[in-house]
Parts: C-alpha cells; sequence; structure tokens
C-alpha cells in the first residue's frame, strides 16, 4: 500500500526569518554609515574651532599653505571616489578622517566671520532639515533615482555660479545661490540616503560592505556640510 507524501510547508516564521535577518544587517548598515558621517562632521567642527581659536588658520591665510588646505580635501575625494575599489578598509578610512580634518582646517574661517549663536543656531537647523530629509529618503517608496540627473545639473550649476560670484561677489547672486543650495542639498540627502540603502544588498564582504558604508558616509557628510553652509549664508549672523 502506498503512502503519499506531502511536502513540508513553510511557516510563516520561516518565511519572514530571512527578512528579519536582512532588515537587521541592513540597520547595523545604516547605523556604520551615519556614525562615520557624525564622527567625520565632529572632527571637522574640533579642527574648524581649533584652528581659528589658536590662529593657525590665520596664520596660513596669507601664506600659499592656504592653496594646499583648500585643494587637499579634492584630492582626497577624487582618491575616494575612484580608487577606494583597490584600497584596504583600513586605507579608506584614513582617507575619510584625513579629508574631514582638512575640510576643518578650511572652513576654520567660518569662526572668524559668524558669532558662535549663529553658527550653533544654523547647526541645529540643518541638523533637523537633514534628519527628516535622510528619514524621507529611507521610507519612501517612491524611486528617487530620476531626480539624480536633475540633481547633479543643479549642483554643477552652483558650482559654476559660485566661481563666478568670486569676481563679481554680488550679494544678490550669492543669495540666490544658496536659496537654490538649500534646495537642490535637500533632494540630495533624500536621494544619496535611498542610494545607500540600495548599496546595501550589493554588498559581497565585510570589507566591501565597510568600504561601501565610507562612501555612503562621504556622501551624506558631504550634503550635510553643504546644507549647513548654504543656510549659514542666508541666516547667519556676521561679526561686526
Amino acid at each position: 500500500m502506498e503512502h503519499s507524501h506531502t511536502p513540508p510547508v513553510a511557516s510563516v516564521s520561516d518565511v519572514r526569518a530571512p527578512a528579519r535577518e536582512f532588515d537587521a544587517g541592513l540597520r547595523q548598515y545604516l547605523l556604520g554609515v551615519y556614525n562615520y558621517m557624525a564622527g567625520g562632521l565632529a572632527l571637522t567642527g574640533l579642527v574648524a574651532y581649533a584652528a581659528a581659536a589658536t590662529g593657525l588658520y590665520q596664520a596660513m591665510a596669507g601664506t600659499p599653505l592656504l592653496w594646499v588646505i583648500v585643494f587637499a580635501p579634492l584630492v582626497l575625494v577624487f582618491l575616494l571616489s575612484f580608487r577606494i575599489d583597490k584600497m584596504s578598509l583600513g586605507a579608506a578610512q584614513a582617507s575619510f578622517w584625513g579629508y574631514a580634518a582638512l575640510v576643518g582646517l578650511s572652513l576654520a574661517s567660518i569662526f572668524l566671520v559668524y558669532t558662535g549663536v549663529s553658527i550653533a543656531r544654523v547647526f541645529f537647523i540643518a541638523a533637523g532639515t537633514f534628519g527628516a530629509t535622510s528619514l524621507y529618503g529611507y521610507t519612501t517608496r517612491t524611486d528617487l533615482s530620476r531626480f539624480g540627473s536633475f540633481l547633479f545639473m543643479g549642483l554643477i550649476g552652483i558650482v559654476i555660479a559660485s566661481i563666478v560670484n568670486i569676481f563679481l561677489k554680488s550679494t544678490g547672486l550669492q543669495f540666490g545661490i544658496s536659496v537654490i543650495g538649500v534646495l537642490v542639498f535637500v533632494g540630495l540627502t533624500a536621494y544619496d540616503t535611498q542610494r545607500i540603502r540600495a548599496m546595501y544588498s550589493a554588498a559581497d564582504d565585510a570589507s566591501v560592505g565597510g568600504k561601501k558604508a565610507i562612501m555612503g558616509a562621504l556622501a551624506l557628510y558631504l550634503d550635510f556640510l553643504n546644507l549647513f553652509l548654504m543656510l549659514l549664508q542666508l541666516f547667519g549672523n556676521r561679526r561686526q
């Protein structure tokens, strides 16, 4: 007499287990991204304040070293962007922290131009705006990738207009740059957050995942920093 064998049916808990593991891994990955970003911003702020308070920035301002401070961060950004796949995790981390410190040196002037109270106030405005926008980018089901090219063109426009305004010194143009800049970097924050979330599933191993976290942190670091600087130009109180 033959007995029919019923194939085992996966329980609901068995089906949900991989999803729970993915969600837990994603949260851990994003926590690493935000920790890198927050650490980078803290290092930038401390270096900027120390350079202004000790007179280091003022001493370098009238020398060729100022150009080194301005362009060295760009070199490290390109190094991270184009060479990170061939770098070890330790080298990528060192480049990220070195970049954050050099940016701090180049931004020391804001403590000489703006009051400390207005810098703190704008920082919290930027943090709240960034947090809300990043949360939207994480939770929305709308595909934001279609806005990527538009945001990139806006970013290029801001860079070109800023270079032109170095020579024009137009307050009206600067105001327009700052307003458009806030909109662009708010959009980039949501776009980059969604992109970073999507990058998680493409990570092959811990090292690659770690380097992807650094690149994600760098993108969000730049979004926040530029959002803060645009808001500071709009709402910061200059020293008399």
